[in-house]
């Protein structure tokens, strides 16, 4: 069997990950870790990993075949360009780069060396998503109109290059490009008309702290994608309606369940009594009129990312995370940092 042979360029809690990840996985070595701070070249010898002195030398490393990058959002390019450059095949972590135009520098570097350059978007395998994903392909719900997808946190923004805006700080970029990665591939075919977000800084003046962003689909579908990190009560992570029935799922435990109409005409609906009169409308459905189903959960293995990877490099299969997807995404982006700023709606396609 061919090997993948590793440099990590970023030994810091990613580059940790990956180094572990590609130690389980047939086919895939790490041949050793390149890291600017002294304190994490210490981390990887103390685990018995190979240190290089410096990028150089680890791009100059016949033996490595591909070059994993885990360093801050803002060294992603230079990196990315000097690897290709050098013949090494490249993953980078996300955000893969700060903006669309760096993105097409490395796009363009990737054409030029025919290298292959592909991002980490390691929430395509979350099962919450992908179990989104099938209740919406098998139209479990009937013609979905609405899709709401939301992570919280109550700790403000991580204490270290998450809060930099030169390094590529922010939730938008930090969280928004996995969350709005997963609605563009359950909306695959789509075109996304337009596009409205608001940003907070509750914790973070510099960098935002979090985002709602509202976007409308061709087919009128709407999707709401919520980052937050001052919310000490948590909304759910999916919640999803259609003309049929709605589906809920509460946590990343996948904690939640589907309710759909059975077909049966509620005639007889009992009034519910409130402080200041009555309601029909809001009046919940007798229960011989829903049926509850659970979770078609779908498992996933998230070393498939890097198995995909190897068979791209030496088998020629089909890239799972493609490079117009990745600035689709990354165009979206800076959609919703101008909506932001602007205090106005953008037509995105």
């Amino acid at each position: 069997m061919t090997e993948l042979v590793v440099g990590i360029v970023g030994f810091g809690g990613m580059g940790g990950w990956h180094r572990d990840i590609l130690g389980e996985i047939e086919g895939c070595r790490v041949a050793g870790i390149y890291d600017i701070k002294e304190s994490q070249k210490k981390k990887a010898i103390d685990k018995g990993v190979r240190s290089y002195d410096s990028l150089e030398e680890m791009l100059a490393d016949k033996e490595i075949n591909l070059i994993l990058i885990a360093t801050p959002n803002d060294s992603h390019k230079e990196i990315a360009i000097a690897a290709m450059k050098a013949g090494k095949h490249v993953v980078s972590e996300k955000p893969v780069t700060l903006c669309s135009a760096d993105l097409q520098e490395m796009i363009d570097a990737s054409k030029e060396t025919g290298m292959f350059f592909t991002v980490h978007q390691n929430r395509r395998w979350d099962e919450d998503f992908l179990t989104i994903k099938k209740i919406y392909e098998e139209k479990r719900l009937g013609e979905v109109f609405r899709i709401e997808s939301r992570v919280h946190g109550s700790r403000g923004i991580p204490g270290d290059w998450r809060q930099e805006k030169e390094y590529g700080g922010g939730m938008i970029l930090d969280w928004g490009v996995h969350l709005l990665d997963q609605i563009l591939l359950i909306l695959e075919g789509k075109k996304l008309k337009k596009v409205f977000s608001t940003i907070t800084n509750v914790t973070n003046q510099i960098v935002d702290d979090g985002f709602t962003a509202h976007l409308i689909f061709d087919d009128n579908t709407e999707v709401i994608v919520e980052v937050g990190t001052s919310n000490f009560i948590s909304l759910p992570r999916w919640y999803v309606l259609g003309a049929d029935g709605s589906a809920i799922i509460e946590d990343w435990n996948l904690n939640g369940r589907i309710v759909k109409a059975t077909g049966i005409n509620e005639t007889d609906v009992v009034p519910v009594h409130t402080a200041s009169g009555i309601t029909k409308t809001m009046a919940p459905r007798r229960e011989d009129t829903i049926h509850v189903e659970d979770l078609p959960v779908v498992k996933s293995d998230i070393k498939d990312f890097y198995r995909n990877v190897r068979k791209v490099v030496f088998d020629n299969e089909e890239p799972k995370v493609k490079l117009p997807e990745v600035m689709r995404v990354m165009k979206l982006m800076e959609a919703l940092f101008e909506s932001a700023e602007k205090q106005k709606v953008i037509d995105f396609e």
